[in-house]
């Protein structure tokens, strides 16, 4: 008997190709030749695009991955003997390979513990008071992650307060966006949040604007909205080796989705089929780990499942504690992926 064929559909949404908006854009961008390192055309609609998305000037980089992204906004927020406050499953302290620690110099990051993988103020003062003076790193940021490791996403007046207690203390706030665009689907429809209500209007100093996820190539934006933290900034770009000669093909991938809300429909669209595996699963017998808020499903599964889906060729990957796993939804995925995953869950749990 043959092996099934290996299925990813929901192992990440890093696995799902390139959108067809996108795909065009690079199609499109390859015609003639323009200059180079960003002085083109494209790379200028496509700034503006984020001036209009979010309704006010930003200072806008594109670099080619998240690390690149995360780390180089935190070393333009702190110095080497600065500390960043992250939750403790968020990307920069569990996926980065140190990153953030070597772009700034040795920056130390504090890693916190919360339900659902967000933080709150009463989680951040306890901190104030660890160590003691030059003893301990002198905190500078507040790295919050939206949507979160656990697919779940903070409201406006959840990151306006955050925001505003690290103000008070004297922190910037840097915003792992990832997946920026499924949280930034379900706010509008849950409560019409525009993107500018979850970022500068709720306090975000910079965001990275998560590209690869959203159905691009090998881009992420750096969005400076205290544009005084972009000072020098296309140094530090060019300086770690992100800085793209045939910036076009990035920036041309950017207007495309920017342009008429392309990128939300994708991200609806991702979103809403997370739903609909949730339910299934939830309706199966499982128990969600996490509520599901944008594209992840978090769900706790015995071995014996686990194996019999990975027998049938699924793809997903273990998250949370010994039976607790993440299958994530894109802007690719189809009816009848979650249809057949569905099918293949319900032989595999029973008993």
């Amino acid at each position: 008997m043959n092996a099934p064929r290996p299925n990813f559909a929901f192992a990440s949404d890093n696995t799902a190709g390139v959108c067809p908006e996108a795909f065009a854009a690079l199609a499109a961008a390859n015609a003639g030749c323009v200059p180079s390192y960003g002085d083109d055309a494209p790379t200028a609609r496509a700034k503006e695009r984020f001036n209009e998305i979010f309704a006010t000037e930003c200072e806008v980089f594109f670099v080619f991955n998240g690390t690149a992204a995360n780390a180089l906004a935190l070393a333009a927020i702190c110095q080497r003997h600065h500390g960043v406050l992250c939750h403790a499953l968020s990307h920069v302290e569990t996926d980065e390979c140190a990153a953030p620690e070597f772009f700034t110099g040795g920056s130390k990051l504090l890693p916190l513990s919360s339900p659902d993988a967000k933080l709150r103020p009463a989680d951040l003062a306890p901190v104030l008071h660890r160590g003691h003076g030059v003893h301990f790193p002198k905190i500078r940021a507040l790295s919050l992650t939206q949507s979160s490791e656990l697919g779940t996403v903070y409201t406006p007046d959840e990151t306006r307060a955050l925001t505003a207690w690290a103000h008070a203390h004297g922190l910037f706030v840097h915003l792992d966006g990832a997946r920026f665009a499924n949280a930034a689907a379900t706010l509008r429809d849950r409560s019409g949040a525009t993107p500018a209500d979850l970022t500068w209007r709720a306090g975000i100093d910079v965001l990275c604007f998560g590209g690869t996820k959203t159905g691009l190539l090998t881009t992420e934006a750096v969005v400076f909205f205290n544009r005084e933290l972009a000072h020098e900034f296309e140094y530090r770009v060019k300086q770690s080796g992100q800085l793209a000669s045939k910036l076009r093909f990035a920036s041309a991938q950017w207007d495309a989705v920017l342009r008429d809300d392309v990128w939300l429909r994708h991200a609806a669209h991702a979103n809403r089929h997370a739903q609909t595996l949730a339910a299934g699963l939830r309706a199966l017998g499982c128990r969600l780990l996490a509520p599901c808020e944008a594209n992840g499903v978090f769900v706790e599964l015995a071995p014996a499942a686990v194996a019999a889906l990975e027998a049938r060729g699924w793809h997903f990957y273990k998250f949370i504690g010994d039976h607790g796993y993440r299958l994530m939804c894109s802007w690719a995925t189809q009816d009848s992926e979650v249809a057949a995953f569905l099918a293949d869950a319900r032989a595999a749990l029973q008993p």
